[in-house]
């Protein structure tokens, strides 16, 4: 792995923050590298304030937004809440539709069928709504390019409401209302929200409109969490404080589709990485497998009764796609050998008969072996389609835009996009990926970075220490868990590689041979055993830990790599 250490902050200012907040000169490090200068900064980022989030009417057409669902609620109308198959699309859905229920009757939710409809609005939810007399969708974390299906409603008298958070095109649909920070003529201040998140800034304008108590909206805080972590956007502004409010609510009263979940996992407390790892994927798992209804069923349900008995369903869900996701990634590989394309600059493969709802994890899964931009390609109708992964520092989204005429429809963010292809168009997209990515991707970003916040000795990693460093939570994007790196560690000999296969390496150190001792664990890093047996010296990039065993919790190393 590539070792990147941060530029080290001023020392000025590092002394000064130091003094002013009266904490080890590397934590005001840490701090000043995620913009956190001055006292005032530091007491909003350690103590974040739900009171601290913007006016949802800051928003580009929130009161446009806001006007249309008030005078169908006034009239009557029938309202269809629409978003996608993800997490993201699922929790907005269980959020909006939720709260407007508790506002008015007439409210169904819809989330399209990964294969028969794909991604985004679809004709049929539009004929849907049509058929079933709505007369207002509410479109969550998708329809920000849907130009075409959006004037296909407007026919019909069906009106939009677009509350989506992706990059939008040249031309914007003609809705009544598009909600999306990431627009050019959007002011608000913060547009890094996931569309969970805009789901929300159109609940509290809506309840602000209504004089309601923002306490009332604590509730569904921990869905816009779930959202937030799962969708990988940015642990910064509105996100970090909605995320921590969110964690609490999960932790203290989650709705009864969390709490049949929790129940499952034996875990006193849940962390961001927790609902990463183990919410997320589940909720996520319906869509993959079966169908995104079954998400939002659990996720509105108060029965604590059905809620276990959809929880159930949804942990088989979850146990199928981890069978298809091991399968598949073990064929994925042996194509890549096969076909002689270890050296390539991307990894593009296809089998018509692996299953959609895994193929973004197993393009996870090939980077994890062969770290390049990535696209696992499967049979979808009387087209491909493919999931797409990218590296750090690769813009993967761009890349697809170089290949256009090659492609049915694409969209995405920088490091994960989707898209559709003619079959005859396979063999020339994959070529022209290749040549694309061989001219824009840096040969350096093809090497697994590790960044590194500080360097730093064992004897500054004290009680003290680490539970600063735990109130830098939640982590995520632009907030990660701050990684070190500790130079002169030699092993005082219980190294050994652990684990089934042996794959983890278990290490206790000191550094310069005196001192402190300190107890380490690498995932998937046995291999480095050779570096640190018989004594010899080492640096480790790691992140602060606890390890519980036999009722004791003791700090360790989570080490990353060893050189």
């Amino acid at each position: 792995m590539r070792w990147n250490l941060k530029p080290i902050q001023n020392s000025e200012n590092v002394h000064a923050l130091s003094q002013s907040l009266q904490v080890d000169p590397t934590i005001a490090q840490l701090l000043l590298a995620r913009g956190i200068d001055s006292f005032d900064k530091a007491k909003q980022f350690f103590r974040p304030s739900l009171e601290d989030l913007h006016d949802p009417f800051l928003m580009k057409d929130m009161d446009k937004a806001v006007s249309r669902i008030e005078h169908a609620i006034a009239q009557g109308e029938n309202i269809l809440i629409y978003g996608d198959y993800d997490v993201d699309g699922t929790t907005s859905v269980a959020l909006v539709s939720s709260y407007l229920k508790t506002l008015h009757p007439m409210i169904a939710t819809y989330i399209p069928d990964r294969y028969a409809e794909g991604y985004g609005v679809s004709y049929m939810g539009i004929d849907y709504a049509s058929d079933n007399d709505m007369t207002l969708i509410i479109a969550l974390d998708c329809g920000i390019k849907a130009i075409d299906k959006v004037a296909y409603a407007k026919e019909k008298g069906v009106d939009f409401i677009i509350c989506d958070h992706h990059r939008p095109g040249p031309q914007l649909p003609d809705a009544v209302a598009v909600l999306d920070p990431k627009r050019d003529d959007c002011e608000y201040p913060y547009d890094e929200l996931c569309g969970c998140g805009v789901g929300f800034k159109l609940i509290s304008a809506l309840s602000r409109k209504r004089n309601q108590p923002f306490s009332e909206l604590h509730p569904y805080l921990d869905l816009v969490a779930t959202a937030i972590g799962a969708d990988i956007v940015p642990m910064t502004g509105e996100n970090r404080i909605l995320a921590y409010y969110g964690l609490e609510v999960i932790n203290t009263a989650p709705r009864p589709g969390f709490k049949a979940i929790i129940q499952q996992l034996k875990k006193d407390t849940l962390t961001i990485t927790d609902v990463v790892f183990i919410i997320a994927p589940r909720i996520n798992a319906a869509g993959r497998m079966k169908h995104g209804n079954h998400a939002v069923t659990l996720l509105v349900e108060n029965d604590a009764d059905a809620a276990h008995q959809y929880a159930t369903e949804i942990e088989q869900y979850n146990a199928d796609r981890k069978d298809a996701d091991k399968s598949i990634t073990e064929e994925a590989l042996k194509q890549i050998l096969k076909n002689n394309e270890t050296n390539r600059k991307t990894s593009v493969v296809y089998q018509e008969d692996w299953h959609k709802g895994v193929i973004g994890i197993v393009a996870s899964r090939l980077i994890e072996t062969y770290y390049r931009p990535t696209l696992v390609f499967t049979k979808s109708g009387d087209k491909l389609a493919a999931s797409a992964r990218s590296v750090k520092g690769f813009d993967v989204y761009n890349a697809l835009h170089e290949c256009e005429d090659l492609i049915e429809q694409f969209g995405g963010h920088k490091y994960a996009a989707g898209l559709t292809l003619k079959e005859e168009n396979y063999e020339a997209f994959k070529q022209r990926f290749e040549d694309v990515v061989n001219a824009s991707c840096e040969e350096r970003l093809l090497i697994p970075e590790i960044t590194i916040d500080a360097k730093i000795d064992l004897d500054d990693i004290t009680e003290k220490f680490y539970r600063i460093i735990k109130q830098f939570a939640p982590f995520g994007p632009g907030n990660m868990k701050p990684t070190f790196m500790t130079e002169n560690l030699v092993d005082t000999g219980y190294g050994k590689r652990v684990g089934a296969d042996e794959t983890h390496l278990k290490v206790t150190v000191t550094q310069n041979n005196k001192g402190k001792r300190i107890g380490g664990i690498g995932f998937g890093i046995g291999d480095a055993y050779d570096l640190i047996s018989n004594k010899k010296p080492f640096s480790a990039a790691y992140v602060l830990d606890e390890n519980a065993w036999n009722g004791e919790v003791d700090l360790q190393l989570r080490i990353k790599d060893i050189k």
